[in-house]
């Protein structure tokens, strides 16, 4: 037994745990780098079966059997005994902001405030740790959890910090409230307008909120980190995505540089986080990527493009069809021009990559779909994808199928949202918002993801969002709108094999099947059997990627 693996044995027997992972006895003839057996290792093959043990080598799945069997035939370095407990493929998050994330770790985190005045006394304990920042941010303020569900005003902000800029983002990203330095800096008056943008403004005077493009006209001026702290961010991103059992994310929205950093990272070794690049639109990024075409590693995976076309429900920027139920004459905006979205989907279609397009209203939905129509023209295996796909009229559901259009949602919106999203659409129309399970028969498949940091990071919230359709508190009871649930073999598809797919990348992870990359977890109870309620306790007790262990569960 080597020192390291001694080391691991006792750390794991005076954990108390009941796992185990020493030298194996080398009973087969082939060699293995490490066998895994006696687990309930769910392979989310095309059968959905079930296995006891597999063997890997150089980072890929020899293959997949019963315990007996595969001890019979291989021997390894390492052997890990699952003593039944379950195994799931690596999970794998369809739409997050992984970057942004850990950036945002150095940010004041609002979520879950209940009221404005927890915002504000955040805001100020986060400025006596960092006293020397240029700016103060912070992220996840949603006015909805609040008794007074308004937005709020600079005006304590300007009190506070009359001489710093500080801008505090909502939870959807599509709001922000700015104080008065910041808009100065800006040069935001309260006569500026744009397309798909809002500077609210109140008996002549900026209250500070921001509303989607507008946001930018401040963020722009947020001096941009330097390499030592983005390398960190990304680290420390990839530490809490471990901790949770994800071994893939779909970034959406990066640049050419950034994309470049974490390849040289993952080059490196310093990074093992798989990622999936959803690029944004930019000059940049369209001049380098049409010219040498998408970009493919074992770890890092570029064919995409982000592109939004509204605003979020819940500040009321998500393009509707009809007006806001609780704003008069109010429909929301796109945010661009119908011949801007035309445009970009040819350019993408021309140079053979994917398009990815946040639509939340149906409205917008309905534009997306038949922009994507116009183009796709029939079914096809480009994978285009419409990014939360939240409220679909109900004329436009069969285009997804028609046109192979891949809706990629995050069921924790809808549990995040059903407090509140009824006031906005409506009895009637609120019916038609969230609708998974008939998004997912539309292809047979649907991606599912989280959003975070819009969300919590947890994929196992999603997947309990989305079989019992409750939030945390597993309010409300019955689950909200069942008749669009998934089933726990869904969900866990649509976290595994179905988001692969969303990617292109189902013949190299998603399942543990033989040849596909060793990206597993083990957990302490099946997801499969627990109750609903115990869904969002089930712990991450080990992930690996590439047959390693990444990490382990103190």
């Amino acid at each position: 037994m080597t020192n390291t693996l001694r080391t691991l044995t006792a750390a794991l027997l005076l954990g108390g745990t009941l796992l185990s992972s020493c030298s194996g006895t080398k009973t087969g003839s082939e060699a293995a780098d490490l066998i895994v057996y006696n687990g309930t290792v769910y392979t989310v093959n095309d059968n959905f079966e079930k296995a006891e043990a597999f063997a890997v080598k150089d980072g890929k799945i020899l293959e997949v059997g019963s315990t007996a069997d595969i001890r019979q035939k291989y021997n390894a370095s390492e052997e890990l005994d699952a003593e039944g407990k379950a195994i799931y493929p690596g999970l794998i998050d369809a739409h997050s902001h992984f970057y942004r994330y850990g950036l945002a770790l150095q940010s004041a985190d609002l979520v879950g405030t209940e009221s404005f005045k927890e915002v504000v006394q955040l805001v100020v304990e986060q400025r006596k740790k960092y006293p020397d920042t240029e700016w103060i941010t912070g992220r996840g303020w949603d006015q909805n959890d609040w008794a007074v569900k308004e937005f709020p005003a600079k005006d304590t902000l300007d009190k506070l910090f009359p001489d710093t800029p500080v801008i505090l983002t909502r939870v959807d990203g599509h709001a922000a409230l700015a104080n008065q330095k910041a808009l100065d800096l800006a040069g935001v008056t309260p006569q500026a307008k744009m397309v798909g943008g809002l500077v609210e403004v109140k008996n002549g005077r900026m209250t500070g909120i921001l509303i989607d493009n507008a946001v930018d006209l401040v963020t722009n001026k947020i001096p941009e980190a330097d390499e030592a702290e983005k390398r960190q961010a990304l680290k420390n991103a990839e530490a809490n995505c471990f901790a949770v059992g994800l071994t893939t994310v779909d970034d959406a929205g990066l640049d050419k540089q950034t994309v470049d950093l974490i390849d040289d990272m993952q080059q490196k070794g310093e990074l093992q986080m798989r990622v999936y690049a959803m690029l944004n639109p930019t000059k940049e990024n369209k001049d380098h990527y049409f010219k040498n075409g998408p970009y493919k590693t074992d770890r890092l995976n570029v064919r995409s493009f982000k592109i939004y076309s509204d605003g979020a429900l819940g500040s009321r920027g998500a393009n509707l069809l009809k007006p806001y139920a609780d704003k008069h004459n109010h429909y929301g905006f796109l945010l661009a021009s119908e011949k801007e979205f035309r445009d970009v989907a040819a350019e993408l279609n021309q140079h053979g990559f994917q398009m990815n397009t946040h639509a939340i209203g149906d409205s917008a939905n309905r534009l997306l779909l038949d922009i994507y129509g116009e183009v796709l023209k029939e079914k096809n295996d480009k994978r285009w994808r419409i990014e939360h796909a939240q409220i679909i009229n109900p004329a436009d559901m069969a285009k997804f199928g028609k046109y192979s259009i891949v809706p990629s949602v995050q069921p924790t919106h809808a549990t995040s949202d059903m407090y509140w999203a009824g006031d906005r659409l409506g009895k009637e129309r609120i019916k038609h918002a969230y609708p998974f399970k008939e998004l997912m028969q539309q292809n047979g498949y649907i991606p599912l993801g989280s959003d975070f940091p819009v969300e919590d990071i947890n994929p196992l919230f999603g997947f309990h969002a989305a079989v019992a359709r409750q939030d945390a508190k597993n309010y409300p009871s019955g689950g909200f709108q069942m008749d669009n649930a998934l089933s726990r073999e869904d969900a866990l598809r649509g976290m595994t094999i179905w988001a692969a797919k969303s990617n292109f990348e189902e013949n190299e992870k998603g399942s543990i099947e033989k040849e596909k990359f060793a990206d597993f977890i083990l957990v302490d109870k099946d997801l499969m059997n627990v109750a609903p309620e115990q869904m969002r306790g089930v712990q991450i007790l080990r992930t690996y990627v590439n047959g390693k262990l990444v990490y382990q569960k103190k």
